[in-house]
């Protein structure tokens, strides 16, 4: 799954996100957060972050799987056609990791609002990251998660929480793991 293993990856990167890689974005959102995931898989963390008060307005896939919920419907839609108004504070989502479909991700959603993004943490350290971390308002660690549900092993990469604004300015904003 990631540069330091032999597992094949699954199409679209599709991986159920995990409650524990939720568990340190928490304090950084606001009670009663309203919240859009364009890239819902099977709404694995739109559960994960309603269980703790926060509500999806929207979600979506370009490829919806069966939800995980009756109460969550998620629609088919690519997220270039997200809904500026939608009430939703922030897209909140665990995108596709390859930088070909992660980097158009960033740049249009935050255009239209704040954006709420889990993956991994080494992108930071790479050329290509550089105009869009001109966007990064907060980098939230999470460390290594256990992607495959039944297996013994975290994954191989460490990944963060990014929160990317087109209208911040200054320096971007650090939270290792506690």
């Amino acid at each position: 799954m990631g540069k330091r293993s032999n597992f094949e990856r699954v199409e679209r990167d599709f991986y159920l996100t995990p409650y524990e890689a939720v568990l340190p974005l928490l304090s950084h959102l606001d009670d009663e957060t309203f919240f859009d995931e364009p890239c819902a898989g099977n709404g694995a963390l739109a559960l994960h972050l309603e269980k703790h008060g926060h509500i999806c307005v929207w979600a979506s896939d370009i490829e919806p799987q069966p939800s995980l919920s009756n109460l969550l419907k998620i629609y088919q839609r690519d997220y270039r056609l997200a809904d500026q108004q939608s009430g939703a504070d922030y897209f909140i989502t665990n995108p596709p990791w390859d930088r070909k479909l992660l980097h158009p991700l960033i740049s249009f959603m935050s255009l239209l609002r704040p954006t709420w993004l889990l993956f991994d943490a080494d992108w930071i350290h790479t050329k290509q990251s550089s105009d869009l971390m001109k966007r990064c308002v907060k980098i939230v660690s999470v460390g290594r998660v256990k992607w495959i549900e039944g297996s013994k092993n975290t994954g191989k990469d460490n990944c963060c929480w990014y929160l990317f604004d087109s209208k911040h300015t200054g320096p971007t904003t650090f939270v290792g793991r506690s």
